[in-house]
């Protein structure tokens, strides 16, 4: 199964750069992996990430995200980034709700060239 997730910082923040994005694409993967899951294409802004992923039946959208949306808030923050400890304040990396969208009526290399032209931070 193919889902396409959008996270929003809390309070809509432009607290991302390019380095924090680079620690992203380091993080989501290895959470995937502990849910049988596939990062297929990741890219964001300054205030949002795009994920594409496949992930088996089995595996609930809910718990996926939560833990994508927890271990990456916690590891990020214990990294301690200048732009999220001026932009956020609080425990809180990601606005509490977020986007997902089923990928299975439209072809996989148009949603993966949507994510890649993000604009993502110099």
């Amino acid at each position: 199964m193919l889902v396409h997730l959008v996270f929003v910082t809390k309070y809509r923040r432009a607290a991302f750069t390019k380095q924090i994005l680079d620690a992203l694409r380091v993080i989501f993967p290895s959470v995937c992996n502990d849910f049988e899951a596939d990062l297929a294409e990741f890219d964001g802004e300054k205030y949002h990430v795009h994920l594409l992923i496949t992930y088996p039946p089995k595996v609930s959208i809910s718990r996926l995200v939560n833990s994508l949306k927890g271990v990456s808030s916690r590891l990020i923050r214990k990294k301690k980034y200048p732009s999220i400890r001026s932009m956020l304040w609080g425990d809180a990396l990601w606005a509490p709700s977020y986007f997902a969208a089923s990928c299975g009526g439209a072809p996989i290399s148009i949603i993966k060239q949507y994510i890649e032209q993000q604009n993502t931070p110099d």
